[in-house]
C-alpha cells in the first residue's frame, strides 16, 4: 500500500496519502453537509453545513496521523526504523525498515495505534461535552462529537484479528510467542485477512441484494482488504524462504553510475545498453549519490525534451529512495521492494556506495535454493526490466 500524495515529514517520518483518504474526506464531507447534519440540526445556512464538514473531514485525516505516527513512535522506541507511513481510509501503515525482534515488540507497535485513536475519542468527546457546558453552537458539538465516534470505530475496526489491521498483527504477535515461528505466525495472519476480506465482500453483495446501495461499500472494503491481505501473505512467504541470507549475499556489487548533468539524449546515446541495469545512481558534483534513475523513464522523455534534459529533472531524489546495509537481513529488505525504484534498492556502507539489489537477484537467490515462492516486486522471468505495480509512479512523471 502506497502513498500516492507525499506532503512531506512530521517529526523525520515521511508521510503519504493513500487515494482512499481523498475519498473518506469526500464522503465525510459531503454525507455530513448535504445529508446528516441538515435532517438533525436544521435551520443553519448551506456555508456553515459545509465549513461543518469540510472541518470534520480534515480533523478525522488528523486523527489518521495520529494514530500511524503513535506507530512510528512506539517501533522507534523499540529498535525499529521506520521508512515512512501512509494513510488510507482505516488508519494506514507504518512502513518499517526492520523487523520487530520479539513477539512483545511485535505486540506494543500493534495495539499503540488503537489505543491513541481510544485516546483521541475520549478527547473529543470531552471537548464535545465541554463545548456543550460553554454553550457552543451545536454543528461545533455535532462535529465533535461524531469525530469521537468515528475514532472508537477507528480504533474497534482495526483491532480485528486480521492483517493488515492492527488486530492481525496482535494475532501474528500472540502465534509467534505461542508457535516460535514469525513467519508462519504472518501467514497465518494473512490468511486471517482475507477471511475478513471475503466476509466483508459476501455480506455487501447481500446487502445490495436485498437492501440498499450501502454494501457497496462494504464489497469496495472487501477487496482493499483482500489486496492488502494478499500482498502480506506473498510477504510471509518469501521472508520464510530467505531467512538466514544478509543483502551482501545476493547484492550485486558494481552498478554503473551516471553523472547527473548528463542530458538525457547523452546518456541514451552513450550508456543505455540493453544489458545494464534498468535502475541507475545519480551522482552530484561532488561524487556522491544524488538519486537514481530509472531507464523506462529516461526513454519515456519526448523526444524534443532530450536534449535539455538533464539527468537530474528525472531522477528519484535521494529521499524516495530505497537503501540497505550489507549486513542487514535480506527479509528485512522485502517491505522496501515495492518501495524503491522499479524494486532496485542501493546498498551503502557508512555512506559508500557498495552495490544494488534487484527483484531478480532476489529471484535467483530463492531459485538456487530449489525454493518455490513469489517475492514481491520481482519478476517471474528473473527479467531487470520488471513492470511496476499499477499504484506506481508512471514513466514520465517528474518526482521532484
Amino acid at each position: 500500500m502506497h502513498g500516492t500524495i507525499p506532503p512531506g515529514r512530521i517529526a523525520g517520518v515521511r508521510v503519504g496519502l493513500h487515494w482512499s483518504v481523498a475519498g473518506i474526506v469526500v464522503v465525510v464531507a459531503a454525507g455530513l453537509a448535504a445529508y446528516q447534519l441538515p435532517a438533525v440540526y436544521p435551520g443553519h445556512s448551506r456555508i456553515a453545513y459545509a465549513v461543518a464538514g469540510v472541518a470534520a473531514s480534515g480533523l478525522l485525516v488528523c486523527s489518521l496521523l495520529g494514530h500511524e505516527l503513535a506507530h512510528a513512535v512506539v517501533a522507534r522506541r523499540n529498535g525499529v526504523a521506520v521508512e515512512g507511513i501512509t494513510l488510507w481510509l482505516l488508519g494506514g501503515v507504518a512502513r518499517l525498515r526492520d523487523e520487530a525482534r520479539s513477539p512483545g515488540a511485535d505486540l506494543r507497535i500493534a495495539t499503540v495505534g488503537p489505543t491513541a485513536s481510544a485516546a483521541l475519542a475520549v478527547a473529543f468527546g470531552a471537548l464535545a461535552w465541554t463545548s456543550n457546558l460553554a454553550g457552543a453552537g451545536e454543528l461545533v458539538i455535532a462535529v465533535l462529537g461524531y469525530l469521537a465516534l468515528l475514532n472508537v470505530l477507528l480504533a474497534l475496526f482495526n483491532l480485528l484479528p486480521a492483517a493488515p489491521l492492527d488486530g492481525g498483527r496482535v494475532l501474528r504477535a500472540a502465534l509467534w510467542r505461542w508457535r516460535g515461528d514469525r513467519h508462519r505466525a504472518a501467514l497465518w495472519s494473512a490468511r486471517a485477512g482475507l477471511g475478513l476480506s471475503y466476509l466483508l465482500v459476501i455480506g455487501g453483495i447481500v446487502q445490495l441484494v436485498i437492501q440498499s446501495t450501502g454494501g457497496l461499500w462494504w464489497v469496495l472494503l472487501g477487496m482493499f482488504i483482500a489486496a492488502a491481505a494478499i500482498a502480506e501473505e506473498r510477504r510471509a512467504r518469501a521472508s520464510a524462504a530467505l531467512a538466514g541470507i544478509r543483502v551482501r549475499d545476493v547484492m550485486s556489487p558494481h552498478v554503473d553510475a551516471v553523472d547527473a548533468d548528463l542530458t538525457v539524449e547523452q546518456f541514451l546515446r552513450a550508456d543505455a545498453t540493453p544489458g545494464g541495469h534498468a535502475v541507475r545512481p545519480v551522482l552530484g558534483p561532488a561524487g556522491r549519490v544524488e538519486g537514481v534513475i530509472t531507464v523506462r523513464d529516461v526513454n519515456a522523455i519526448p523526444e524534443q525534451e532530450r536534449p535539455t534534459s538533464t539527468l537530474s529533472d528525472v531522477a528519484w531524489p535521494l529521499e524516495r529512495i530505497a537503501t540497505a546495509a550489507p549486513e542487514e537481513a535480506l527479509t528485512a529488505l522485502l517491505p522496501r521492494l515495492d518501495e524503491a525504484a522499479e524494486g532496485h534498492v542501493l546498498v551503502f556502507a557508512e555512506h559508500d556506495r557498495l552495490g544494488i539489489v534487484s527483484p531478480s537477484d532476489i529471484s535467483r537467490t530463492v531459485a538456487e535454493r530449489g525454493l518455490h515462492v513469489s517475492v514481491p516486486g520481482a519478476s517471474t522471468t528473473g527479467a531487470e526490466r520488471t513492470p511496476p505495480p499499477s499504484n506506481w509512479w508512471y514513466p514520465g512523471q517528474r518526482r521532484r
